[in-house]
């Protein structure tokens, strides 16, 4: 265990720190504006004291103060500004959403907290907005503070991460001699396979639609080092209930093989706004993943007619837990509230194994500046800057 510290700002559930944790680094505290969240943040993170409240009534010294530190030792300010404002699947997003500014925030806090790094992350959306006019303006604005930045989109697949995911990351050091790096995929072609949906949920218990069976035994031992890594000395499963879908959304299932989709559904059996869609549109829709695919992303419900969330060899949607499993979160991970409220916890998460990456890359980018760690044998590192 190393000696940084991290303050974890749109904390949600957790999922970033987590990965910084994983990384060796102690998270001392935690903002969101959802006192559920908060509950599961609080609930796994039991070195971090868990501020509640919108960021913009948060000040630098709450934070301080929930930390138990001053101004200028933290080592790295993390988190995502809400990003439905930048996301690709909110069709009206754009500049002017009022979430779009909350970077802003973000940086307020920085400037009197003083970390050494900073590590924004966020969906690959803002990319695109106002002709990447808001990636340059979070990018001045660390630069405004004494920050040299850089920023990289990662794939959470190319990390471990059962699920095609992609993640935009600003890292910033305000350390003169500090490079900035980025993690290198250690998974992929020529590299260790990728990790499948079946890799990440087949010890699970079986379910039918709408089943709950509570905190239950997991139905075999791990098959893999993944399942084993995630269960730890678990030896009850949590959040696993099956969603009560109805009856003709179980009949429009049972014509759906592994691989297929909404196509492979009877015509008369079609939701009626399907019923015009062309076969070359809403590719996931209704999708039934192979048991050697990677997940489609992971969104803030796994509902069928959103994306590939049926069961690879059972008729019912994904539970909380298998969506959190596709997450790479760990088992001991309790999600709080209600069902929905899990469901968005897990969705709106970094996966915690791209978030020990970035952790790693960041923490050796640092060591190497103090000739800690020479370059030319940096385990995975890339993009020195």
């Amino acid at each position: 265990m190393s000696n940084w510290t991290a303050i974890d700002l749109f904390c949600g559930a957790g999922g970033l720190s987590e990965g910084f944790r994983q990384a060796g680094v102690h998270v001392l505290a935690g903002q969101d504006i959802d006192a559920t969240f908060g509950e599961t943040f609080a609930a796994s993170h039991a070195e971090a004291k868990f501020v509640h409240g919108p960021i913009q009534e948060i000040s630098a010294s709450d934070m301080l103060a929930a930390a138990g530190v001053n101004a200028g030792e933290i080592d790295v300010i993390v988190g995502g500004p809400p990003c439905q404002g930048y996301s690709v699947y909110n069709h009206s997003r754009g500049i002017d959403d009022p979430r779009a500014g909350l970077f802003k925030e973000y940086l307020r806090i920085v400037e009197e907290i003083r970390p050494r790094w900073i590590v924004m992350e966020n969906v690959t959306g803002i990319t695109s907005i106002a002709g990447g006019g808001i990636v340059r303006e979070i990018q001045a604005g660390m630069r405004k503070l004494g920050y040299r930045v850089d920023m990289k989109p990662l794939k959470a697949e190319e990390f471990g991460v059962p699920q095609e995911r992609r993640r935009v990351f600003f890292i910033a050091t305000r350390e003169e001699n500090n490079p900035i790096l980025f993690p290198t995929p250690t998974y992929g072609p020529e590299l260790e396979p990728f990790v499948t949906v079946w890799d990440a949920i087949s010890d699970l218990p079986h379910l039918e639609n709408g089943e709950d069976r509570g905190d239950q035994p997991y139905a075999v031992s791990p098959q893999n080092g993944y399942q084993a890594l995630l269960r730890g000395d678990r030896i009850r499963v949590s959040n696993h209930a099956a969603t009560r879908l109805s009856q003709v959304n179980i009949e429009r299932m049972r014509h759906i093989p592994e691989g297929g989709s909404w196509r492979d559904i009877p015509f008369h059996l079609l939701p009626e706004g399907m019923k015009k869609a062309k076969r070359s549109d809403h590719t996931k829709r209704y999708g039934r993943p192979r048991k050697t695919d990677l997940s489609c992303t992971v969104l803030t419900k796994c509902d069928v007619h959103w994306g590939a969330y049926i069961h690879p060899t059972q008729n019912r949607s994904f539970t909380v837990r298998e969506a959190a499993r596709l997450q790479g979160f760990p088992d001991f991970f309790d999600f709080k509230g209600s069902r929905t409220e899990q469901f968005v916890q897990v969705g709106n998460a970094v996966p915690p194994l791209l978030g020990k990456a970035v952790a790693e890359a960041v923490m050796a980018a640092d060591a190497s500046s103090r000739g800690d760690i020479p370059l030319d044998i940096e385990r995975g590192l890339l993009h020195a800057v």
